[in-house]
């Protein structure tokens, strides 16, 4: 038997997704399974009418929001796992108004805040999907999505992402999709989304997204 830590994350989305549709489609499984194998927790949507530093604040904000959900409000245990001090949890806590005494007692199950995100992103992926699927599989998909969610999240990999590399793959999400709506223009680009341009050019670099 596999143990659960070897599994392949797209062959869980495969299995998890074909008991729904009947059929697999690789190329959605695997637009999943790129997300979920860096963490449940990566569920965002990418607003390009937002400039760039605060898009990215907000980001920020609300991937600790899920990660104080998820250690019952413990901050010792969030700045661990997000691989920064304590300090700098309890100064982002403030500027986002986050109530982590209301969240403490919530007592909320991790599980259920994972699953519920990965719910999210299967949703959004699959919406991308509309001109593919058929109608009705994609209205099963969302009737069935509590049950797909929980099925992969059941068999996923316990993976923690720190808030660095949350960031990063936020950031490679915006500015692609940023420099994909100025048709690959740089310069329009960073206009667009309020950098200076040779700031840009250095975080597509460094991304590997030129």
């Amino acid at each position: 038997m596999v143990e659960k830590d070897n599994k392949d994350v797209e062959h869980i989305v495969s299995d998890a997704m074909h008991k729904v549709l009947g059929v697999n489609i690789s190329e959605l499984s695997k637009d999943i399974s790129l997300t979920l194998e860096k963490s449940p927790l990566l569920d965002f949507t990418v607003d390009t009418k937002m400039k760039f530093k605060a898009a990215k604040k907000r980001f920020k904000q609300d991937f600790l929001r899920r990660l104080l959900r998820t250690s019952y409000g413990n901050i010792s245990i969030v700045a661990k796992r997000a691989g920064v001090d304590r300090r700098s949890i309890h100064r982002i806590v403030k500027d986002a108004g986050i109530n982590v005494s209301k969240i403490r007692e919530e007592m909320i199950k991790p599980y259920e805040i994972k699953q519920k995100s990965v719910g999210h992103i299967i949703e959004d992926v699959v919406d991308r999907y509309r001109t593919v699927i058929h109608p009705e599989k994609i209205a099963e998909v969302y009737q069935k999505v509590g049950d797909v969610s929980k099925d992969i999240l059941d068999e996923l990999p316990d993976r923690q992402l720190t808030l660095k590399d949350a960031e990063e793959e936020f950031e490679k999400a915006y500015l692609k999709k940023a420099l994909a709506e100025s048709d690959g223009n740089a310069t329009r680009c960073a206009k667009k989304i309020g950098l200076r341009y040779e700031t840009l050019l250095r975080k597509l670099k460094a991304l590997g997204l030129k």
